[in-house]
């Protein structure tokens, strides 16, 4: 939509792509990213077992116990017609809360099982560990929600903020993206610390299979979002009546809590995973300690540090890039098929669709190499200790840079939802409501790119530093520098490549506005089913 040129109900280009783009992030992209944390978090408790059958065997057995119970948490999914957001959200609770309960029955009983007699001290504490990394998802995706739905204060304090204009509704975004760190932070960090008194590094392993057990109704719970959100395209694109569409918003701005619930508990899952995995490195590196004194140690976390906003920057910059080729694309398509500003022709969303995946594509490949090859550099310039510290100070700096994008985002997006559904502040059309599109489009890059990729970012280097760490066990610090001559590089020819093919010449979005847009009429001046509410 060109503001001020087109009716905005003829948006079925960008509505098209707009619908197989939830898809592809919020259902395949987040099941990706949810499925990397699980097969992760079982290898590392495998890994830190040293070989004991018996609990090399338990993370598996509770991960089948966790599918069994999803399924049937599915069937506690339920509510009545006219619901309100909350009790919404409180019948998808039940769903992920029976599933929980479940899971506690069965693991009690398997670890009563392969711990008998004498070994029952040592299984009861394992399965302590697997109940409080259960609590722990369960808590992490309840202070999501707080942040991130209209229904509490958080959200409505963006809405409120867009009264004085987009500036403020921004910098409330990120105040309380920033404040949404706190709980989830606490959470973990009890989470590890109660866990390892328990039953050591295999504990937290097993507190992070436990959160994950019920995968199954958590990433149901998480791909109804795009499910509503794609219901509510399908309405306005059919130009449903506006009853169907006021239904489709509610569940749609209960989707964006779920999906933001979803973020949440990936998120904590990532840095429980990616824990035990540097705690596995660590053992097959013979790295006994790590002084955050020592200056290598040191260097490496703060390099470590710096890699998720290096790896955010790259992925908000491709956003751009593709959202403007899309643009582009749009206005050549008003400007060239005949009729398609009048809505008698249809548009060509395929093209529109191309041009992202192709873009995600190409913008992935200096992101991906920065990921796989930053722990080699460590690694093999510097040596193991270095490698430590940096996947230490990439955990702790990519769950805080996560936490603030994906509930900043979703805070955003509800907070136009509580507009538009609520009537607050004056409701749809208002400059509040605009101050608050800004918002909302803001936030879509940080919840829905840059905010999950850095549970891939963490976990995929965590899980290079342990496939190599027999190359590089009980290396002295620069004792084999010249072999991390070859990652670097490898960088630096990638970059050049990545810059050279897709960076170098890009679009300029502003050059063919005047020649598409100049003589199409306004959008006053074209009849729409209902074009008070298209005012906006």
């Amino acid at each position: 939509y060109i503001p001020g040129t087109y009716p905005s109900f003829h948006n079925e280009i960008i509505l098209q792509a707009d619908n197989v783009g939830d898809n592809v992030g919020d259902v395949a992209g987040m099941g990706a990213d949810l499925f990397e944390s699980f097969v992760g978090s079982i290898i590392a408790a495998a890994t830190l077992a040293n070989g004991n059958a018996v609990k090399v065997a338990l993370p598996f057995w509770i991960a089948g116990a966790g599918i069994v119970a999803s399924l049937v948490g599915f069937y506690a999914v339920s509510t009545k017609d006219g619901a309100n957001q909350r009790q919404l959200m409180m019948a998808l609770h039940k769903g992920v809360i029976s599933s929980s309960v479940l899971v506690l029955a069965f693991s009690a009983i398997i670890v009563s099982q392969f711990f008998p007699g004498d070994q029952s001290a040592e299984g009861w504490k394992i399965f302590a560990c697997i109940a409080i990394g259960l609590i722990a998802g369960i808590l992490i995706g309840q202070a999501t929600e707080y942040y991130t739905s209209y229904s509490f204060w958080p959200t409505q304090s963006i809405t409120e903020a867009g009264v004085t204009g987009p500036a403020t509704v921004i910098i409330q975004g990120l105040g309380i993206g920033m404040m949404s760190c706190v709980p989830p932070v606490l959470i973990i960090v009890a989470t590890i610390l109660g866990c390892n008194a328990l039953s050591g590094d295999y504990g937290v392993a097993m507190a992070a299979v436990g959160m994950l057990s019920t995968l199954g109704v958590t990433l149901a719970t998480d791909a109804y979002g795009p499910i509503a959100d794609n219901a509510g395209g399908i309405a306005e694109m059919a130009e449903l009546e506006e009853r169907v569409r006021e239904t489709t918003d509610a569940l749609d701005a209960l989707g964006n809590t779920t999906a933001a619930t979803g973020k949440g508990f990936a998120i904590g899952s990532a840095v429980l995973t990616s824990l035990s995995l540097l705690t596995a490195f660590k053992d097959k590196a013979q790295v006994f300690t790590a002084d955050i004194g020592d200056p290598v140690v040191l260097s490496g976390v703060l390099f470590g540090a710096m890699l998720p906003f290096l790896f955010a920057a790259l992925t908000m910059l491709s956003v751009q890039k593709a959202a403007g080729a899309i643009i582009i694309e749009v206005r050549r398509q008003f400007a060239t098929i005949d009729g398609l500003r009048e809505g008698t022709a249809e548009a060509d969303s395929d093209r529109c669709v191309a041009i992202s995946t192709q873009s995600s594509v190409e913008e992935m490949i200096l992101p991906g190499v920065y990921a796989v090859l930053s722990p080699l550099i460590a690694g093999l310039l510097i040596g193991p200790k270095c490698l430590t510290g940096m996947l230490g100070g990439a955990i702790a700096s990519g769950m805080m840079l996560a936490i603030m994008m994906a509930n900043a985002g979703g805070a955003w997006d509800n907070s136009k939802k509580y507009i538009e559904i609520e009537g607050a502040c004056g409701g749809k059309g208002t400059t509040t409501h605009k101050a608050c599109v800004v918002g909302d489009t803001v936030g879509d890059p940080f919840k829905d790119t840059s905010g999950p990729s850095l549970n891939i970012l963490i976990k995929l280097m965590s899980m290079v530093s342990l496939t190599a760490a027999p190359i590089i066990r009980g290396w002295q610090d620069w004792q084999f520098w010249y072999w991390g001559l070859l990652p670097i590089g490898l960088c630096a020819i990638a970059t050049i490549l990545v810059h050279h093919l897709y960076w170098k010449n890009t679009q300029d979005i502003a050059a063919p506005i005047d020649d598409v847009v100049k003589d199409a009429p306004l959008a006053k001046d074209v009849e729409t089913p209902a074009a008070e509410d298209q005012a906006s």
